[in-house]
């Protein structure tokens, strides 16, 4: 994915669309579907979205058929089942689910046990002393030979892989992504 697909460019396109709209930390817009649809400087595409967590977590791109995404100010992508229309001023709508504006895309907790159960690469699975240590935010040395940068973090429940939350993997550590306010010492 190159830099204008992720909507760090100044727009791309010859729409002579007003590229000096801002972002709005009072509203969320509608994401746009290409590079020649944005509005924004800086904004991602729907395309761009879903191709990352296609791309990074081998996510099906028809997990989103059914959501539309949208952009609360800078980088904060949230999705939604449905269309409520645009703009829309609200506070919170939907699920954030990703953080874009910075050097690589954040996937965030919610998102990743939300759509974590059906991403096919990327995914750390814990043991039980491991996945504890991880639930209270704890850093830890793991051996991984997949990517490095965000993975989803999972533990095996009742047969099945769940996913527990967002880890930070570079050079052999492992580091928990848990929000504060979600942390548990078990």
């Amino acid at each position: 994915m190159t830099d204008d697909d992720r909507g760090s460019s100044d727009g791309g396109g010859d729409s002579g669309v007003d590229y000096f709209r801002r972002n709005r930390s009072d509203q969320f817009d509608r994401l746009p579907e290409t590079d020649a649809d944005r509005t924004v400087k800086g904004r991602p595409t729907r395309g761009a979205v879903v191709d990352w967590w296609v791309d990074r977590f081998a996510v099906p791109e028809d997990t989103f058929d059914e959501y539309t995404f949208w952009e609360k100010g800078k980088g904060k992508v949230w999705a939604l089942p449905y269309d409520p229309g645009e703009p829309v001023p609200v506070e919170a709508l939907g699920l954030k689910i990703l953080r874009t504006r910075q050097e690589h895309w954040k996937p965030t907790t919610d998102a990743v046990q939300r759509f974590g159960r059906d991403a096919e690469q990327n995914v750390l699975v814990l043991d039980e002393e491991e996945a504890k240590r991880f639930v209270a935010g704890e850093e830890q040395e793991i051996e991984w030979d997949g990517d490095w940068g965000y993975l989803v973090v999972a533990h095996e429940l009742a047969g099945d892989v769940e996913p527990i939350g967002v880890g930070l993997y570079t050079y052999g550590d492992l580091k928990s992504m848990v929000p504060k306010g979600n942390r548990r010492d078990l």
